[in-house]
């Protein structure tokens, strides 16, 4: 497979686009008054400490707590009697489930916390006390004595040799995780870049100690620089990239960690813009709407809900040559494979139902199961996924560190507020008779000057003397005199007293 990186910068944002055989495959955008900050590690202050949710709330200078798992709680702030309690080697939770008993953590205690997930929606930013400092080729996890390995290296030989270099290179209070791009290389590379960690994670106990909490103690480096550490090994074919500033900043970056990699790194100089030259931004376009054609017929509709993300399948005008059993099913392994894609290029996380079409052979909706499971082998984000029920309906979590591609380029409607419905004319009306009959009831007043959209207006007003608005007056017995604002939203209504000229919608909403 062909992989390449596509680097486009502007002074409103930075996008980043993974390409696999030409097609869009990952998204990554970064703009200054929203940049990234899964990494940043800040020293934080207790806020509360929930024990029934097995969680505190830290603040770290945030309008919003960053939400601390006892999960999440490394082993500085375990109790003394934890291992004893079954939390097994002492570093991280081994795998279990953390008890309040086993948390040392009370309000108002400084703590040093790392973020792991961006605020998403009124949630605030979660965080983890385990912190770790991801380099080229190894991630250095201070406080702990664990050594891993990447599961992603499949021969046990090099695995094995990997986990001996790094037991060998291990200084004391220093666990060390060994990434997939380690693979191959020997002990000064290595050695190397452990010692840049170590000096990192010095400079940041050094300015630990002179800090006062809430306080941001370490700033990740940026979106471009990361990427590039964490994607950029020899799968990847080229890199190329539209900033000259930014390009030799990954060269010098590459000169120093792999310098093999430098020549695969290019400064796109063309005048077509780059995005448009690689067909992104119609993939992106593509990549934020509700509704995704199928190669072949066929077509997936995509919701978000606050709980889940609805992934609907239809066979739309697909007709194909064989019987109802086949034709649903060659539509569901096109969808399968399209789902997995978007999932990927949509940055969809949590809990996600997909509507398969319905098929009645066992083995046909385990082929369902197992394509999915094929395409989620290429995804970098942990996925569980649960066979297709009896109902036709598969389950699965995606890890989520970030919110979805389609918010970091749309925003709600402000008039439907993110639903998509707005109340019809009719109801509008409704409320606004009821709005009327307590304006009169309260103040006693039978005139009034009703400020409305040039739609609500035109409904009001039609039928000459049989119109709506006519109507309203003669039952309640006041004159309405109406002005016409197109600024405002067609749902929405304004009261003013003829009297003084004061707005008086709110006084009279309940």
């Amino acid at each position: 497979m062909k992989k390449e990186i596509v680097i486009n910068t502007s002074t409103a944002e930075t996008r980043i686009a993974l390409l696999e055989d030409g097609q869009l495959a990952e998204v990554f955008v970064e703009r200054p008054e929203n940049e990234r900050h899964v990494g940043d590690i800040y020293l934080g202050r207790v806020r509360k400490v929930l024990n029934g949710i097995s969680a505190a709330f830290v603040d770290i200078g945030w309008e919003q707590d960053g939400f601390l798992h006892f999960n999440d709680v490394g082993s500085l702030y375990e109790m003394d009697d934890a291992e004893e309690e079954g939390n097994g080697n002492g570093s991280g939770n081994g795998g279990r489930s953390r008890s309040p008993a086993q948390v040392n953590l009370r309000a108002g205690q400084e703590i040093l916390v790392q973020i792991t997930k961006e605020p998403i929606g009124g949630k605030g930013p979660r965080v983890t006390s385990q912190v770790s400092l991801p380099g080229r080729f190894v991630v250095l996890v201070p406080n702990e004595e664990l050594i891993g390995v990447s599961r992603k290296i499949a021969d046990p030989k090099e695995k094995r040799r990997l986990k001996k270099l790094g037991k060998e290179l291990k200084e004391y209070g220093y666990g060390l995780i060994i990434r997939t791009v380690a693979q191959e290389k020997d002990d000064p590379t290595l050695r190397m870049d452990i010692e840049k960690l170590v000096d990192t994670w010095k400079r940041i106990e050094k300015k630990m100690k002179g800090a006062s909490a809430p306080s941001m103690i370490y700033k990740e480096m940026s979106l471009a620089s990361s990427v590039i550490r964490d994607l950029f090994g020899p799968d990847i074919d080229r890199v190329v990239v539209d900033s000259k500033p930014l390009f030799k900043e990954l060269v010098q970056y590459l000169e120093s960690v792999s310098p093999t990699l430098v020549d695969r790194v290019e400064h796109y100089k063309e005048k077509i813009p780059l995005f448009d030259h690689y067909k992104i931004e119609s993939e992106i376009e593509k990549g934020i709407r509700r509704k995704v054609f199928l190669p072949g017929g066929g077509y997936i509709i995509i919701e978000h809900t606050e709980a889940m993300v609805v992934v609907d399948v239809n066979s739309g005008r697909f007709v194909g040559k064989q019987n109802h059993e086949e034709n649903s099913l060659k539509v569901n392994l096109r969808a399968a494979r399209e789902i997995c894609r978007q999932l990927r290029l949509r940055d969809i996380g949590g809990i996600i139902v997909i509507d398969f079409i319905d098929l009645w052979d066992e083995k046909n909706r385990k082929k369902i199961y197992d394509e999915v499971k094929k395409e989620l082998k290429k995804d970098r984000a942990k996925v569980d996924v649960a066979p297709i029920a009896h109902f036709g309906l598969m389950m699965m979590t995606r890890q989520r560190i970030k919110p979805s591609l389609l918010f970091t380029f749309k925003e709600p409607c402000p008039t439907c507020h993110g639903t998509g419905m707005i109340p019809s004319k009719e109801t509008v009306v409704t409320e606004l008779e009821r709005w009327i009959a307590r304006y009169m009831n309260r103040t006693g007043k039978r005139r009034l000057r009703l400020v409305v959209h040039p739609d609500l207006n035109a409904f009001l007003t039609h039928g000459g003397l049989k119109s709506r608005l006519n109507k309203i007056m003669l039952q309640k017995r006041i004159l309405i005199r109406m002005k016409v604002d197109g600024g405002l939203p067609p749902t929405e209504f304004k009261g003013f007293s003829v009297s003084d000229g004061v707005d008086v919608t709110d006084q009279y909403r309940q």
